[in-house]
C-alpha cells in the first residue's frame, strides 16, 4: 500500500475489534486511540462458568465468530475458527494494514452471513422496515402528528383541495405526504471510494431501521417535544389547541364597503405606528387577517401582490417559482448559488455535500442534519399549501414610468393585521383557532439598495366589519419569508412583530401577595383568562446571499403578547464578500414562551457577520435563543462575531441561551458569548443620585437595552 493505514488520523476511531462468547453476558470492547505501540489489542473473552464439553466450546466459537460477522469484521480467519491472541503489528506493517483494511471494507449487510441469538440458533434478517416506522412514536408524537394533519387537511376535503400557489402548492404538498425512504446508507469501501468516511452510523442485519424523529408519518419532520429543534418550546400546549379552520375568502382580496371603513382601519394602524403616507415609502402592502387590501395599498412594478390568479394563468415567471419552491433547513439541496472553491473539491452546489466526506451533515432527513435544524420545513411547506397570495418585493426593477432603477431612501412597507376573530368568522366551530400563512418573498438584483420593513399587528374586529359581532378565536400565524440578495446588492430588513396585545403585569407575584396587596383578582389568574395566550405565532426567514459583496443587515424585534412565539432566521453567505448583520430583540412577559433561532452559515470564502441578540424577560415567562454559525471548510478568511445579552426582570423567569460555532476551516477569526443579569444596581444608583425614583430608573436603562437594537429599524416606521 502507497499509504499505511495506520497514520489515517480517522482510523483511530475506526478500527475495533469485537469479540464475545455465547456462554457470557458481556462484551469485551478493546479499541486502540492511535498507534503509539505495536501490540494490537488482544482479543478477549469473559464466561460465567467453565466449559464441559466440546459442544459448548463449539457453540462458543460458532456464536463469537458469528458476532464478528455482524457487526462486519468477518470471520476470525479462514477456517471460520477463533483466534485466542492476535498480533496485527507483528514485524511485517504492511500485514497489519493489509488486515485493518480488510476489516473496515467488510460488507455489514453480506447477506449471506448468519447472526445466532443466545439460544444458538441463527437470528432473523430484517428487511422489511415499515411495519417498524411507527413503533417508537409516544402518545404525545401521535398527537403532534394529528394535530399538523388538521391543519394541511383542514377538517373537509374541500378545504384540502384548496391551494393558491399553483405548481409550488403541489410540489409542497407532495413533499409533506410522502413518506422518508428506509433504506440504509450505501457501503462505501475505503481505499476505492472517494467519499468514504468513518463517521457512519451502522445497524446490524437484525435490527429494524427506523427513520429520524419527526419523519414517522410525513416527508418533513413536524414538532416533537424532545426534538433538538423544539427544545425548550411548549409542544404540547401548541398541539392543545386546534387551528384547523381557515380566513373566511383566503385567496380572495378585501373589498371595503366604503370609504369610512378604510380611513377606520388606516387611523388604527397609524396609531400603531404601523402605517406609512404613499410620499413615505416606497411601495405599501395591506394584508388583513392573510387576505391583501388592495384598497389600503399602494402598488408598484417592484412591490406588488402575487394572487391565486396570477399563478393559475401562469403570469409569475420561472425564477419567482423557482425560488418560492425552495425549503428551509437544507430540504432543497441545491445551493441557491454556486460556491467558488480554490480546491480540488470546488464548485459546490449541493448543500449535504459541503466539508465532505467527514464534516458535511448529510442528507437533510437524517437524524444527524436534524438536530442542527431550526424544524421551519414542514411549516413552509404547509404555507405555500395554505397561503392564499404572495407579496412580492423586487429591488433595481426599472419603473414603468420612471424608466430608472435609482436606489431611493424609502422604505417597502409589508403590514400583517390579525383581528381577534382571526376572519374566521361565525362558522369556526366552538372551541377552534384560525391559522393563517402570510408569505413574502423579497428579491435584490445587482447593484440594488432595498429596505424592507414588516410588521405584524392587531386591529380591532369593529374596524374591519363594524356591523358584525364575531367571537374571538385562536390564532395560529404561519408567515414564510424568502430574501435572495444579488452581487453588490445592499438589503436592509426590519421585522416587527407585535400582535397578540399586552401581557399582565405583576404575575410574578403569588396569590398570597396579591392579597395582601389589596389587588382584586391575582394577576395569574388574568394572565390565565387572556385570549391571546392560546395564539402561536411562527416566523421563518430564509436568506441567501446569493452575489459577490452583496450585504444583507436585519433588525428583528419580537415584541408581542401571544402565547406562543417563535422566529427562526437561517442567512446562507454563498459568494465571497458576503456579509450578515443580524441584531434580534426578544420581549417576553406575563406566561409567555418565546424562542429565537438563527443560524449563519459561512459557505463562501472571505465571508463576515455580525450578530447580537438581546432578550429582556420578566414575569414568569420563558424565552430561549439557540444561535448556531457554521464554517464550512470552503469558507477561509471567515470573521464573525456573535453575542446573547439577556436581562431577567423576575426571579420567576427563565432564559435558555446557547450560542454556538461549527468551524470546519482553519483560517478564520471566529467568537461568541452570553450574559445573563438583572439590571445593573451601580446604575440605577448613579440615576437616583440624580433625582429619578427607582421604576423611572428601571424604565430609562430598559429602554437604553432595547434602543441599541431598535436604532436599526428604519427611521420612517421607528421615527427620529
Amino acid at each position: 500500500m502507497e499509504a499505511s493505514v495506520r497514520n489515517h488520523p480517522l482510523l483511530a476511531v475506526a478500527s475495533l475489534v469485537f469479540v464475545a462468547s455465547s456462554s457470557s453476558s458481556s462484551i469485551v470492547v478493546d479499541a486502540f486511540a492511535a498507534p503509539r505501540t505495536r501490540r494490537a489489542p488482544s482479543i478477549q473473552r469473559q464466561q460465567n462458568r467453565p466449559r464441559t464439553s466440546s459442544s459448548s466450546s463449539s457453540s462458543s466459537s460458532s456464536s463469537s465468530s458469528a458476532l464478528c460477522v455482524s457487526i462486519g469484521l468477518g470471520p476470525d480467519n479462514d477456517n471460520n475458527t477463533p483466534t485466542k491472541d492476535v498480533d496485527i503489528y507483528g514485524d511485517d506493517a504492511a500485514a497489519a494494514d493489509e488486515r485493518k483494511v480488510k476489516l473496515l471494507n467488510t460488507d455489514p449487510y453480506d447477506p449471506d452471513r448468519i447472526i445466532l441469538g443466545e439460544d444458538g440458533g441463527p437470528l432473523p434478517r430484517i428487511d422489511d422496515h415499515e411495519p417498524y416506522r411507527k413503533v417508537r412514536m409516544s402518545d404525545s408524537d401521535r398527537a403532534a402528528d394529528a394535530w399538523f394533519a388538521s391543519l394541511l387537511d383542514g377538517g373537509s376535503e374541500e378545504e384540502e383541495e384548496a391551494s393558491f400557489l399553483g405548481p409550488v402548492s403541489r410540489e409542497h404538498m407532495d413533499r409533506l405526504v410522502s413518506k422518508v425512504e428506509l433504506a440504509d446508507e450505501p457501503f462505501l469501501r475505503y481505499g476505492e471510494d472517494e467519499e468514504w468516511t468513518p463517521y457512519v452510523t451502522r445497524r446490524l442485519p437484525t435490527s429494524p431501521l427506523y427513520p429520524a424523529y419527526g419523519l414517522e408519518t410525513y416527508g418533513l419532520p413536524v414538532p416533537r417535544r424532545g426534538a433538538e429543534a423544539w427544545r425548550n418550546f411548549d409542544v404540547n400546549g401548541m398541539i392543545a389547541v386546534d387551528y384547523s379552520s381557515r380566513p373566511d375568502g383566503i385567496g380572495t382580496d378585501v373589498v371595503m364597503d366604503d370609504g369610512a371603513t378604510e380611513a377606520t382601519i388606516i387611523a388604527s394602524l397609524r396609531s400603531r405606528g404601523a402605517w406609512l403616507d404613499d410620499d413615505e415609502c416606497e411601495a405599501r402592502l395591506v394584508y388583513v387577517n392573510g387576505r391583501f387590501c388592495p384598497g389600503l395599498s399602494a402598488q408598484t412594478d417592484g412591490a406588488r401582490n402575487l394572487g391565486a390568479s396570477d399563478f393559475e394563468e401562469g403570469l409569475v415567471p420561472e425564477q419567482t417559482l423557482e425560488y418560492l419552491s425552495r425549503l428551509p433547513d437544507g430540504h432543497t439541496d441545491e445551493l441557491a448559488a454556486e460556491v467558488p472553491d480554490d480546491s480540488s473539491d470546488g464548485p459546490h452546489t449541493s448543500l449535504e455535500r459541503l466539508s465532505a466526506p467527514d464534516h458535511c451533515v448529510g442528507k437533510a432527513t437524517s437524524q444527524f442534519a436534524m438536530n442542527n435544524q431550526q424544524g421551519t420545513a414542514a411549516f413552509a411547506a404547509l404555507n405555500s399549501v395554505k397561503a392564499g397570495c404572495v407579496a412580492y418585493v423586487e429591488g433595481g426593477v426599472v419603473d414603468s414610468q420612471a424608466q430608472t432603477a435609482a436606489a431611493t431612501n424609502k422604505p417597502v412597507l409589508i403590514v400583517n393585521a390579525q383581528t381577534p376573530s382571526g376572519g374566521g368568522g361565525d362558522g369556526v366551530g366552538e372551541g377552534k383557532g384560525v391559522a393563517f400563512h402570510p408569505r413574502t418573498l423579497a428579491v435584490a438584483n445587482e447593484g440594488s439598495v432595498l429596505s424592507l420593513v414588516q410588521m405584524h399587528v392587531d386591529l380591532d374586529d369593529d374596524d374591519v366589519t363594524p356591523d358584525e359581532k364575531v367571537m374571538p378565536h385562536a390564532t395560529l400565524v404561519n408567515g414564510y419569508t424568502q430574501i435572495f440578495v444579488g452581487p453588490n446588492a445592499n438589503f436592509t430588513h426590519a421585522f416587527l412583530e407585535e400582535s397578540g396585545g399586552i401581557v399582565t403585569s405583576r404575575v410574578e407575584m403569588s396569590d398570597d401577595e396579591a392579597s395582601a396587596a389589596s389587588l382584586p383578582s391575582s394577576p395569574r389568574d388574568v394572565e390565565s383568562r387572556r385570549p391571546a395566550l392560546r395564539n402561536s405565532h411562527f416566523h421563518a426567514i430564509d436568506v441567501h446571499v446569493a452575489g459577490d459583496d452583496g450585504r444583507y443587515d436585519a433588525s428583528l424585534m419580537e415584541l408581542g403578547g401571544n402565547g406562543r412565539s417563535r422566529i427562526a432566521l437561517s442567512a446562507s453567505l454563498l459568494r465571497p464578500g458576503a456579509h450578515a448583520k443580524v441584531d434580534c430583540f426578544a420581549l417576553s412577559g406575563g406566561a409567555q414562551r418565546s424562542d429565537v433561532r438563527t443560524c449563519i452559515h459561512h459557505v463562501a470564502q472571505g465571508t463576515t457577520s455580525r450578530q447580537e441578540q438581546r432578550n429582556m424577560v420578566g414575569g414568569r415567562s420563558t424565552a430561549s435563543f439557540r444561535g448556531r454559525i457554521r464554517v464550512e471548510k470552503s469558507a477561509q478568511q471567515t470573521d464573525s462575531e456573535q453575542l446573547s445579552r439577556t436581562m431577567l426582570l423576575s426571579d420567576h423567569a427563565r432564559i435558555h441561551a446557547t450560542p454556538s460555532l461549527e468551524i470546519i476551516a482553519d483560517d478564520v477569526q471566529c467568537t461568541h458569548g452570553a450574559t445573563v443579569s438583572d439590571l445593573s444596581e451601580e446604575e440605577l444608583f448613579y440615576l437616583r443620585s440624580r433625582g429619578l425614583d427607582r421604576g423611572t430608573a428601571r424604565n430609562l436603562l430598559m429602554y437604553a437595552f432595547v434602543e441599541e437594537i431598535g436604532r436599526g429599524v428604519d427611521s420612517a416606521i421607528a421615527g427620529g
